[in-house]
This record gives structure tokens, C-alpha cells and sequence, in this order.
């Protein structure tokens, strides 16, 4: 069932190792498959260095298992949540990456004070609340506090990134961490400063309309 996704899923979760997002078997990435509406999503507790295509689950969206020989991620409640409020979402990816993480562990948005920010979140990288683990209570802080952010802390807790693909979740988890270790240290080095909200829109637009990808597609130089 779901072989292709399977594997896709399984490959994700491969590169959450590889970009240093996760250790041991922390972390969980998920998808939806948008004919059936199920999901495949990360074991619970196994290695990432023993993963194969064949360990991902399957559930449906209360959280059935429909196939799988291990039990599904602890954090399958809040992915499923945010799938079932989502309809554009096809990929949750949740970790404990180092310098994101330290600032869920405050409490405290990830702020658009650089351009890299403004580009690939459209403005500060939200922190929701404390929530308990295995519930639908992150599902419900993800969706009240997201916004249009591919990206979000939780307090005390960790980062879930969302994505219309699963390259789009991944590249989000890698990039919100990037911007984390980088204003980390410069909050080291002085005081940073927020980008004005017209700077913000502008990078932002100019990120998603006409760089890359994106200004191929439109002829755009």
C-alpha cells in the first residue's frame, strides 16, 4: 500500500539526520496521500539508521493503523490535526533542532530581523504554546499560531515545519534552523533590529514570485 509514498516518506526522514535536525530517534516527518487521504508517517522509536521504506505506517486521519508492523510517531495526533484543518498541507515535519529549539525553549518568535527571515517566512517564526505530547493539543497551538509561516515553534518543546511537499517541509525545517543559529550568534555580537514591514513584503514577494523556480515559470529575469 502506498509504496511510492513510502519511500518518499522514508527518504525525507533520512534527511532530517543529514541536515542535523534530529539525533537518536527524536523527530517524525509525515505524508498525505491526496487520493486516499492517508498518511504514512515515521515509526515510533526506531533508528534512523535502520529505517527502511517497509517501517514507515500507515494511518488514516483519526488514527487508525492501516498498515505498519510498529506503532505510529508519538506526534501522529498533532500531524493528523493539522492535516485535517489544512487541506493545502501534504507533508509535517516536526524536530528538536539545536538553535530553533532554544528559542521554543524561551518562549520567544524567531524574529525577521534578516532578509533570509523575510524570504522563506513572510515575517517572524511563530511560537505557540506548551502543549502535551501525544495529544491534539500541539495540532490546536500549530493552527492557531502558523499563520501563513511554513514554520513554527513550540514552547518547551520543538519546531513543526509544513509543506505543500515533502521538499518544501524539509527545506523550511533546514532553513528555520539556519536563521536560528545565525541570529543566536549575532544576539551575541549586538543588538539586532527588525526589517520594516515594507521590507518584509518586498523580500518576501520578491522570494516567492520572482526568484529560482519561480521567475522561470513567469519568463521572469
Amino acid at each position: 500500500m502506498l509504496e511510492a509514498l513510502k519511500e518518499e516518506v522514508c527518504e525525507g526522514n533520512m534527511a532530517l539526520p543529514r541536515h542535523g535536525l534530529v539525533i537518536w530517534t527524536g523527530g517524525n516527518l509525515s505524508a498525505r496521500d491526496p487520493q486516499t487521504g492517508l498518511v504514512v508517517i515515521k515509526p515510533s522509536g526506531v533508528l534512523y539508521d535502520h529505517m527502511t521504506p517497509d517501517d514507515m505506517v500507515v494511518v488514516d486521519l483519526d488514527g487508525k493503523v492501516v498498515e505498519g508492523d510498529h506503532g505510529p510517531s508519538s506526534d501522529t495526533a498533532s500531524h493528523l490535526y493539522v492535516y485535517r484543518h489544512r487541506d493545502d498541507v501534504r507533508s509535517v515535519i516536526h524536530t528538536h533542532s539545536t538553535f530553533a529549539t532554544a528559542w521554543a525553549a524561551t518562549g520567544q518568535p524567531i524574529p525577521c530581523c534578516l532578509t533570509a527571515v523575510a524570504d522563506e517566512f513572510g515575517g517572524p517564526v511563530p511560537c505557540g504554546g506548551y502543549a502535551n505530547i501525544g495529544t491534539e493539543e500541539i495540532g490546536e497551538q500549530i493552527m492557531a499560531h502558523i499563520g501563513d509561516s511554513p514554520a513554527i515553534l513550540l514552547k518547551q518543546h520543538g519546531v513543526f515545519t509544513i509543506g505543500a511537499t515533502i521538499e518544501k517541509a524539509v527545506k523550511a525545517a533546514v532553513m528555520v534552523e539556519d536563521v536560528a543559529r545565525t541570529i543566536t550568534y549575532a544576539k551575541i555580537v549586538g543588538r539586532i533590529e527588525d526589517l520594516p514591514p515594507e521590507a518584509i513584503a518586498a523580500n518576501h514577494d520578491r522570494y516567492m514570485n520572482r526568484y529560482g523556480t519561480a521567475a522561470a515559470s513567469t519568463g521572469v529575469k
